[in-house]
């Protein structure tokens, strides 16, 4: 008997018809003989109308309390989800984050899981139940509610798989797995059939949207294989797993493409050890991720500094670095929200060259100009201007063949 965890997000959840879809198809593994943990998110949309409750009392609710008010969004989903699955005849016992428990520590909004204690959800599966968990949510030392932070169910899903070790954690969402790019943007994108983490990692945290990075960490840490699935139709969808040979022979994987990104640039910095730091640092302290870091070669005892950070902090580092840059004697500030970050992926990189020049003469023959690069061992990614977002991944994927099964491909060498 193998142990599958199965998380439904919340376009599976999004009302009781689709409830009773999602626990058929608990039913359904567990009538293959499987044991079962059900993780799941909110109902689509909740999670934003309560903050946007939370945003008509308040500018800046207190974290505590707003995390207290988006826990409930599960509490409501785990209760609906045991209630279809007894309608089945099959046995399920509701769990929040604190009943599991899930030990987080207390960066209220974005906490980190610290323990599961299984003894709870080991003794429903002795029963013959189904345990229906609470994603998203933990509980703190002190007894108080934290949230994961946004596509934390999926985190919680795969942590519970790892935890108890699980065979498979099938993650169900509105899309039947991961494609080679974003299909409304390409519609000849294929669906692959496996990935590795460290591809699903890269992709995840270049902009795409099907599992969180933090899942995909977790997963790949663990060695939980997890399964994409369409919570809408039946199909074998993308299993995320560890590297084989076969998978080194597709060059490359994927085009992820972000268009939640700003750049920042400080112009005529001084040339001195310490700006990287007073710079960087003065972001860092207000939580904001700085991606893309690209600093020239001084001149004169002066250089330029250029880094990007989400769209959503863009102003907010602007004002944060206005006081940094007059007291560092930096000539000027200035930024930019238009922006796109365009990346290449794919663990075949690593034995093949020329993928870095494909890509390039394939923007400059588009007529699209490089604004920044950046490089690992298994992916390219370019800053573009946003206009071109979209010509640039249609380029790209025509380019490396993304359209043609492995085999029919033409390999660089």
């Amino acid at each position: 008997m193998a142990l599958i965890v199965q998380k439904f997000g919340g376009t599976s959840l999004g009302n009781g018809e689709r409830i009773q879809r999602a626990a058929e198809r608990v039913a359904a593994e567990r009538r293959q003989g499987n044991e079962v943990v059900v993780v799941v998110s909110a109902m689509g949309g909740e999670t934003d109308r309560l903050l946007g409750l939370a945003g008509e009392l308040s500018e800046r609710p207190p974290p505590r309390e707003r995390d207290q008010l988006l826990a409930t969004g599960e509490q409501v989903t785990i209760s609906l989800m045991a209630m279809a699955l007894r309608e089945l005849g099959q046995g399920a016992r509701s769990f929040t984050g604190a009943q599991v428990p899930i030990r987080t520590d207390t960066a209220y909004g974005r906490a980190r899981i610290v323990e599961i204690e299984q003894e709870a959800l080991r003794s429903c599966l002795d029963e013959g139940s189904v345990p229906v968990v609470a994603g998203f949510q933990g509980v703190a030392p002190e007894g108080d509610v934290t949230t994961l932070g946004r596509g934390g169910s999926d985190t919680t899903a795969v942590a519970l798989a790892a935890a108890m070790e699980a065979e498979e954690c099938h993650i169900y969402t509105d899309v039947d797995g991961v494609y080679t790019t974003d299909p409304r943007i390409v519609p000849e994108a294929r669906r692959l059939g496996r990935i590795t983490f460290e591809e699903m990692i890269e992709l995840a945290s270049l902009g795409t949207k099907v599992l969180q990075i933090r899942a995909v960490e977790f997963a790949g840490k663990y060695g939980v294989p997890v399964r994409i699935r369409s919570a809408f139709e039946e199909g074998p969808g993308t299993l995320i797993t560890v590297e084989d040979a076969a998978m080194e022979k597709a060059l490359v994987s994927g085009i992820a493409h972000n268009e939640d990104e700003a750049k920042v640039t400080i112009i005529g910095v001084p040339d001195r050890p310490g700006i990287a730091h007073a710079v960087v640092g003065a972001v860092s302290q207000e939580n904001v991720n700085v991606d893309m870091i690209i600093q020239n070669q001084g001149e004169h005892g002066k250089t330029d500094f250029t880094f990007t950070v989400p769209r959503s902090d863009y102003r907010l580092v602007m004002d944060l670095l206005e006081p940094v840059c007059r007291e560092i004697e930096a000539e000027a500030l200035t930024g930019s929200e238009r922006i796109a970050k365009i990346s290449v992926v794919g663990v075949g990189m690593r034995n093949h060259a020329g993928v870095a020049d494909l890509m390039f003469e394939t923007l400059s023959r588009e007529g699209i100009n490089i604004q920044m690069i950046a490089t690992s061992e298994i992916k390219i990614s370019v800053v573009v201007d946003q206009k071109y977002a979209e010509l640039a991944v249609r380029s790209l994927h025509e380019a490396f063949e993304l359209d043609k099964p492995i085999s029919d491909r033409n390999h660089i060498h």
